[in-house]
This record gives C-alpha cells, structure tokens and sequence, in this order.
C-alpha cells in the first residue's frame, strides 16, 4: 500500500511536471495574417510571430508556430496590416518636448505656407491676455529660416509690441537661440553693460545695446532660473502626452537624450523612472545626462544603472549650435548674409571639450556629442581620437549627434573610431531650400545627413527627430533618407547620390537606432528572444514608394507583448 502510495504521488508529480512544461512552451499570442517585415537580415519576412512572457517565443511558418499554440494562446489576425519591430527613436528631448509644446505655447509650423513676422506677433499677443502683468509668456517654435521674409528674428523691440509689462521667453526651433523682450531683460536683470555668460551669448547691437536675442542654455538659465516652476502634476501630464504622441507613431523605444536639463538630473530621474515603471510614459526609455546639469564632479548615478524599461547610459554634451540658426560651428562664413564673416559657435575649446568627456568616458559612460558643423565635427573627432586609445575603445559606440555637414575626410575618421552618427533627417525635408539656396550654398548642402557615404564605409547611423526641433515620426525619417526631398515648391532631391534604399533607411529606425541605443540584442528586429515590442502599419514600407512612406498609418503598438496604443 506504502508502495503504491509512492508510485501514485511520483506520477501525479510527473504528470504536473510535464503540465508546466506543456503550459511555459505555450505562447501568450500568436500574431499573423499579414506581412512580417522583420528586419531580421538571416529571416527578413515570416508567416507568424508568437510572444510569450512579454519575449519573441518563435518567428516563422503558421504551421511551426501552431506547435507552441496551447488552449489560452490569443490568435490576432492581422488582417492584411503589416507586423515590425517597434521603432526606435535614440535622440528626443522627452522633457523638452513637454515643456515645448504642452506647457509652452506652441508655435512650431512644419507644414506650407510659413508664418509671417505679423502672424507670430500676432499669436502671442492674443496668448499674453491669459497673463497678468509680471507673469512669464513662454513660447516656442519660432524659427527665422522659416518665417516670411527670410530670416526675420523676433527682438526685444518686436516682443514689446507683444507686452512691455509681462516678459516674454520664445525659444527658437533649434534650441540653441531664444528671444526675449526688455521686461524679461529687467527681470533677468541684465543691461547692456551685462557680460556673456561663459557657453552662452547676449547679442548687441552695433551701439552696444542688447538686442534681446541670446544663443545656448547658460544665457536661458538667465531668463528661465527667474521664472516659477510647474508643478509636478503639470510636468507629469505633460510627459504623459509625449509619451502617447510616441507609441501613436510606433515608437516603442526612446532616448531622453538630455536627462537633467530642465528640472535637474535628481528630479528628473525620479520622474522617468516612476513614470515608465507605472506605465504613464509606455515605451522604453535610455537616458543621456546632460552634462550641463550634470557636472564632472558629480558621481552620483552609475552607467547602466536601471532596467530595460528605464536606464541611464550616458552622457550628452552640446559642442555647437544650429545650422539654420547660423550658429552651428562651420570651417568657413555662411552664405547668409551675404558677405558674413560669421562661422557659428564652438562651445568649448578643444582642450575644454577633452576634460569635460575624458572623465566621463573612463566612468564608462556612453559619450553623446552635439556637433552640427564641420568644425565642430572636426574638434568632436579630435576629442574622440585621444579617447579611443585602443581599437576595443570603439565598442563604446561613441555617438556624434546630427553630425550634419561633414566632409568625406571625417566620415573616414568616425568610421576608424567607430563612431555611430545620428542624423537628424528632416534638415533635408524642412530646411533642404534654405540650405541649398540661402544659408551653406549647394556644395556644404549636398553634404547633409550623407547617408550613402556612411552605408558605403559599412558604418551603423541613426534616423531622429532631436524633438521639440522636429516631429517625432520615425516612418517620414525613413521617407527623408530615402527620398530626400525638400518641402518648399518647387520640390527637389538635395543630392540624390546621397539617397539611400528603403530597408536601409527602415533599418536607421529599428535595428540600427537599436544599435547606437546599445540595444540591438534585445530590440530593433523580430527575433526569437527580443523583447516583443511591434508596430502594427496599415502598408508594408517595403512595398511603398519611399516618399509616400510618411503617409504609412500606425494601427497598433505593442511593447513586451502589451498593446500600448490603438488608433481609434
């Protein structure tokens, strides 16, 4: 009896056993019915996917799938829709975009036609009557190379005619230039014996007078340290909304590529690590200290300290400014005006940009530098020639942002370092015409965001949006690289040696942005193991013309096997 007992209880052991067994090979859900576009180079389209525990179970027929279906496994038909990996945006400015666009106003216009001075001066001034005299207006969006006439800039003469009794704060486009009018000056208190502050600008005029306008983040502290801040359950709402702008275009990985910079990095920490573990902010989120905010004698965080839902990385430094703002640092005068001497603005001198990341590197941070033009590029690649003391150091994937204007000669070098540009692509499609015919000349243009020549030396790069500086849209980043075709009529390809193919510009939003995130062994293609995080488009971007690639609707998005986002 004894014995039958102990027979009876093993098979009972065995068979629950083998139930669990049974039970943890099922897949939680198996999608197909449609195109599988995997950016998977060994398995580039499958029938099905199926997803358990959040992870890719298994890529391939319906009928080997049909092996992991268990009783609970949820089919989804995709009914014709196409299946990707979710896209993934390595350059965004999350809490900037809040503050931008959701707590700032708004004037950014991307589409035809371009605001006038008139219609700027106008739309704030029909906001300023939501303040009292005293209260900050704060704007953005306001961007010269884009407003009629051509390169008109807000003063603090024009801001005036807006309020002479508020002060008024816009920031520019590119971030890197701001406005503001004579009573924020007062507040501010500065006047026109006032002196730059060093990383920054207060631009005068020939009689020495402030002009109101003022270049880079230490002169913003100026205006912005004056001004009371919102509160958390503002901030927290606000970056909510981004995050949903983001999984609506597919979006299912981020960076937060300036940690720090509004709130300071201790707050700002706390704010995306509760938000992405709670769900509020739904994708995954990589984070870059700003390095203004986060100083070198500041230890405080760790590389990769956090998870896959929220980790920091690395270190962002901002070594020039804007192209279209004229600041970017360039070897030789802009075109505009004519008969400029100007050449932008490096941030740091060479030697002050080597102590700044020397540091910061040997802590075995990811390195992030902002370097438009080809000078600054040329200091960025000197900086990172000394760093990269032995060929292992290009593991670091050593990031150059924009990296807009460089020559040939600095594509071979980042190439030597490993370096992993990221191209903010839209400089070709917003800003392509004005380049080209107004501000570099055809030349300097034609060598924007070169995609081709990067491809040609075998090199990752990365397609993104810099957002609030432009739209978060990973497919149009993929239509740009492609496409290459500026907006303003009549349209025309900027250098068309420099369009690429399709999967390699999907490539720029999935697996390769995946890559400089340092994140391509877990997201960026469907393959067995990666996390489960898809796009779900009405059209295979495969099978569509690559300027209409940006017209590509997003249906669903889905991360770690959980639906995010659907349109409605």
């Amino acid at each position: 009896m004894y014995l039958l007992s102990r027979i009876t209880l093993a098979l009972i052991c065995l068979l629950s056993a083998s139930q669990i067994a049974n039970a943890a090979g099922n897949a939680d859900t198996i999608f197909y019915g449609g195109d599988i576009l995997t950016m998977n180079k060994s398995q580039p389209s499958a029938e099905a996917v199926a997803v358990q525990n959040g992870k890719i179970l298994k890529v391939g027929s319906l009928a080997k799938l049909k092996t992991v279906q268990g009783q609970d496994t949820k089919l989804i038909n995709l009914n014709g829709q196409t299946l990707m990996p979710g896209l993934v945006e390595p350059h965004v400015h999350i809490m900037g975009t809040a503050f931008s666009e959701e707590i700032f106003l708004n004037l950014s216009n991307f589409t035809m036609p371009h605001d006038t001075l008139d219609s700027l001066v106008a739309k704030l001034t029909a906001y300023s009557k939501n303040f009292k005299d005293g209260e900050w207006i704060n704007a953005f969006g306001v961007d010269p190379s884009r407003t009629e006439p051509f390169m008109s800039e807000l003063t603090a003469d024009i801001l005036d005619k807006v309020s002479t009794t508020k002060p008024i704060f816009v920031m520019n486009q590119s971030m890197h230039i701001a406005y503001v009018n004579h009573k924020a000056l007062e507040m501010a208190g500065l006047n026109d014996s006032s002196s730059d502050p060093k990383g920054g600008k207060l631009l005068k005029d020939s009689k020495g007078r402030l002009t109101g306008v003022v270049y880079e983040a230490p002169a913003f502290y100026l205006f912005l340290a004056k001004m009371a801040p919102p509160t958390q359950e503002v901030v927290e709402q606000a970056v909510a909304k981004v995050g949903q702008r983001l999984v609506s275009k597919g979006v299912t990985t981020s960076a937060e590529i300036t940690v720090g910079a509004y709130l300071g990095v201790d707050k700002e920490y706390a704010l995306f690590n509760a938000m992405t573990q709670s769900g509020k902010l739904p994708v995954r989120v990589r984070g870059y200290m700003y390095s203004n905010a986060y100083p070198i004698t500041n230890n405080k965080y760790k590389p990769g300290q956090g998870d896959d839902t929220f980790k920091l990385i690395g270190v962002k430094i901002v070594a020039d400014g804007s192209n279209q703002g004229l600041t970017g640092a360039m070897s030789k005068p802009y075109d505009y005006p004519a008969g400029t001497s100007n050449t932008g603005t490096l941030n740091f001198t060479e030697q002050e940009l080597y102590d700044l990341a020397k540091p910061r590197f040997d802590q075995g941070w990811q390195l992030s530098v902002h370097s438009n033009g080809d000078k600054s590029i040329e200091q960025t690649l000197n900086v990172f020639t000394k760093l990269v003391t032995k060929p292992a150091d290009a593991k670091t994937r050593l990031r150059i942002e924009h990296f807009t204007v460089p020559t040939e000669a600095q594509i071979d070098k980042a190439a030597k370092l490993g370096v992993v540009p990221g191209f903010t692509i839209g400089h070709t499609d917003y800003w392509g015409e004005a380049f080209h015919n107004h501000l570099i000349g055809p030349e300097r243009a034609d060598r924007i965001d070169p995609s081709a020549s990067l491809i040609k030396r075998g090199m990752h790069f990365a397609y993104h949006s810099d957002s609030p500086v432009s739209p978060i849209h990973p497919l149009k980043y993929a239509s740009e690289g492609a496409a290459r075709l500026w907006q303003v009529s009549p349209q025309k390809v900027l250098n068309p040696s420099q369009k690429i193919s399709i999967n390699h510009a999907l490539k720029a939003v999935t697996i390769d942005a995946a890559y400089q995130l340092k994140m391509d062994d877990k997201i960026g293609s469907i393959q067995e193991g990666k996390y489960a995080d898809f796009a779900i488009v009405n059209r295979n971007p495969m099978k569509t013309d690559a300027y209409k690639i940006r017209d590509i609707e997003v249906n669903e998005t889905w991360v770690n096997g959980r639906q995010v986002f659907k349109k409605q």
